[in-house]
């Protein structure tokens, strides 16, 4: 395949499944934000349900997305049984992984008092989560599709179904949470009942599509899907628990964090927390296109194609710098206009959060090109089922480098929030040359 022809056929992969990442990124705040038009009390309790929610679902999509390389190398070989026993126990391990789950969601209330929260807050969020929980299995178990409809390269079905999706959760939260359109009006647990809705409409929608269109019923991926494949089952565990692991370390050094911009004070925790979410939706687009580059690497790997892995590599590497910088650019020229889409700055304290969260959001511009170097050299490293240590890399640098740093700098140092997040970046830095040097030198082996 020509340069050109890579730099398109990573193009039509990567901005579906970028417009998906951006597709769920904005039912969550969808809920936010609408609970937080119903109750301070109610949008507090889905803020400590939801994170909890989250930790736990994000471990369990760490093995759905060792189905990725697995399937996509499969399929660069023409190997549709390998295709088919990759994402048949990425399901099952999906399933299992739920019934270990599950039951620690049910006790959220309890864990949330021995933490010592608001009676009433944790008592909300039980309600939620006691709903919301049921959202796990179809919500994994649609993550192993994703990634097998990205490995076969037909992830337009993914934008698509989580567009709808998206829609359908704002129209279920305004009638369930307020009662509108003559439903009952629910609060919390409406909230709970649409994000459990749209996961199965998700996930049904991609399962009717995996079964039934032509180039993905090739696969029968659900016949005879109770037969076990133990060696199967097993890759799925030793890929995808690594994987796992270093999605851990990083959204817990973004949660330490918050906890270090915490005892700095209040005003630098909410220009952090806006500051935060600006980087996440921008981190969406090298996230997405992080995805394609474990398929398009997959693929060539699985055909014993050197210089189609060089090139996947490249292309990818180059578009996700290309669209980092601009996103750089945009926070570097019009901070205070991007600060005042989260922020009404006619609120008490508004303005000081505002003045706090530029100088942020500055550093937060240079930190985008960082992490999303980090991001594709994990995507390139997963697409030769590179995992392990990956994790160790990602550990060492976050919880080794990272995190101690932007303490050092922004408590003892005495730099505040603007020392916290170049810690963050060192650490992200530090990630990103050491798993872009390690593909580097994997990739003369093939």
């Amino acid at each position: 395949m020509s340069w050109a022809g890579h730099f398109r056929a990573t193009l039509v992969l990567g901005i579906p499944l970028v417009g998906s990442q951006i597709g769920l990124m904005l039912m969550n705040t969808t809920d936010t934000v609408m609970l937080g038009w119903y109750g301070i009390e109610e949008l507090a309790a889905s803020v400590l349900a939801s994170q909890a929610y989250f930790i736990v679902m994000i471990f369990g999509a760490g093995f759905s997305q060792a189905v990725m390389p697995m399937a996509a190398q499969a399929a660069g070989e023409d190997d549709s049984r390998g295709v088919r026993r990759s994402v048949r126990m990425g399901l099952w391990v999906s399933l299992l992984y739920c019934l270990f789950a599950m039951p620690l969601l049910w006790r959220t209330e309890t864990i949330l008092l021995a933490f010592g929260q608001d009676p009433g807050v944790a008592a909300l969020a039980g309600q939620y989560m006691q709903i919301a929980m049921w959202a796990l299995p179809p919500t994994l178990l649609g993550h192993a599709l994703r990634a097998f409809l990205s490995a076969i390269e037909r992830a337009q079905i993914i934008f698509v179904t989580t567009l709808v999706a998206a829609a359908l959760n704002v129209g279920i939260n305004w009638a369930l949470i307020f009662g509108n359109w003559g439903a009952p009006e629910m609060g919390i647990q409406g909230a709970a009942i649409a994000t459990l809705l749209v996961n199965l409409v998700m996930f049904a929608a991609m399962a009717v599509y995996a079964a039934h269109q032509k180039d993905a019923a090739h696969y029968e991926l659900f016949v005879r899907f109770w037969r076990p494949d133990w060696p199967a089952f097993f890759d799925v565990l030793r890929l995808g628990l690594p994987i796992s692991i270093t999605i851990l370390a990083e959204v817990g050094m973004f949660t330490a964090s918050s906890l270090i911009m915490g005892w700095i004070g209040v005003v630098p925790l909410a220009a952090h927390g806006i500051a935060m979410q600006i980087s996440a939706i921008a981190f969406m687009v090298p996230l997405g296109m992080a995805q394609a580059a474990t398929v398009r690497v997959g693929r060539a790997y699985g055909r014993r194609d050197p210089v189609g892995v060089s090139r996947a590599a490249a292309a990818t590497s180059v578009l996700c710098a290309g669209f980092a910088l601009a996103g750089a650019l945009l926070m570097w020229t019009m901070p205070e206009l991007l600060i005042g889409l989260f922020l009404d700055k006619s609120e008490v304290g508004g303005v000081d959060v505002a003045v706090y969260a530029v100088p942020l959001l500055l550093v937060a511009a240079a930190f985008q090109l960082v992490d999303s170097a980090q991001v594709v050299g994990a995507g390139l490293l997963r697409g030769m089922k590179d995992t392990a240590i990956p994790m160790v890399i990602a550990i060492a640098s976050y919880w080794l480098a990272g995190l101690p740093l932007a303490y050092v700098l922004g408590i003892p140092a005495g730099l505040g929030g603007i020392g916290v997040w170049t810690g963050l970046a060192a650490g992200l830095a530090l990630a990103a040359f050491a798993m872009n040097f390690r593909f580097l030198m994997l990739r003369p082996r093939l």
